[in-house]
């Protein structure tokens, strides 16, 4: 489903209603009109996918790659259709449920058209093209701003991802070192999303590190201090989740130890539960 389609020129939207599909392809063929139009989808089926691929000229490989969900992030360039395509894993903490969710964009850049395809439970873009619209100066440096605006909204997102597991990793470290027992259950599970959310991030360190040397023709050359301080960003997310997952190896190898050490307290509790039961059971037992 289309979310939103607008055309942008010199910094500024220029309709303030969505232009229909139409209309959009129109502009991005027309190399007579200024500037360049922002398709946001969200979960389409194969016959809305389809249409964008033939009034876009969308690389084949690309478009699956955008049906498909669990990618790891990646940037490719389609030197056939000079078109950009770039996948970035989202992700939200649940403070509800103490989980972490994840979703996808895809982004099909051009320069005079720029599609992303939401997958999953990704946090609305909406906002992202809010922010671009109010920088003007951005705006103006072209398309490749539109990834821009995504990307660093993709990473501000995962700070409180960071911040969410922090805080369950500090709770389950508090109990087991205590000398109490945690879930098991609970570690393994914050093992596994800490995982995950590791593949969302470190692969992504490799394609935000080609945006900011600029060795893509797509990316305007006024927008490589503004990639280079996401990655900034990113490499200190990086730095804390591979932290976290250092402390949950510990944690857990802890709460081994805590429960093999019950487990050992009561075995000897046990044997001496049956050895006074062995003795009044002698002191009892009739003479022959």
């Amino acid at each position: 489903m289309i979310i939103d389609c607008a055309h942008y020129r010199d910094g500024r939207r220029v309709e303030a209603e969505p232009l229909a599909l139409t209309r959009a392809a129109e502009i991005a063929t027309d190399e007579t009109t200024e500037g360049f139009v922002w398709i946001g989808v969200v979960e389409p089926g194969d016959e809305e996918l389809g249409e964008l691929q033939r009034r876009f000229g969308l690389n084949e490989l690309a478009v699956e790659d955008a049906q498909s969900f669990h990618l790891r992030p990646k940037i490719e360039l389609y030197e056939d259709a000079d078109i950009l395509f770039a996948v970035v894993r989202s992700a939200q903490y649940d403070d509800e449920h103490e989980r972490v969710t994840f979703g996808e964009v895809s982004v099909f850049l051009a320069e005079r058209f720029v599609i992303t395809v939401r997958q999953g439970s990704m946090a609305a873009l909406h906002p992202a093209r809010l922010r671009l619209e109010r920088r003007p100066d951005l705006l103006r440096l072209g398309s490749s701003a539109v990834l821009w605006a995504i990307l660093d909204k993709v990473v501000d997102d995962y700070a409180p991802v960071v911040a969410g597991l922090e805080q369950d990793v500090d709770e389950v470290e508090e109990i087991v070192f205590g000398g109490s027992a945690a879930a098991t259950e609970r570690i393994y599970r914050l093992r596994g999303e800490a995982t995950d959310f590791y593949r969302a991030v470190h692969p992504l360190l490799g394609p935000l590190e080609s945006l900011q040397r600029g060795i893509y023709p797509q990316i305007a050359a006024g927008l490589i201090p503004f990639f280079r301080d996401i990655n900034d960003h990113l490499k200190l997310v990086n730095e804390e989740m591979l932290g976290q997952r250092e402390a949950l190896a510990s944690v857990l190898h802890a709460n081994m130890t805590v429960i093999s050490l019950r487990q050992t307290e009561l075995g000897v509790r046990q044997n001496e539960a049956m050895k006074t039961l062995t003795v009044i059971a002698t002191i009892f037992l009739p003479l022959a």
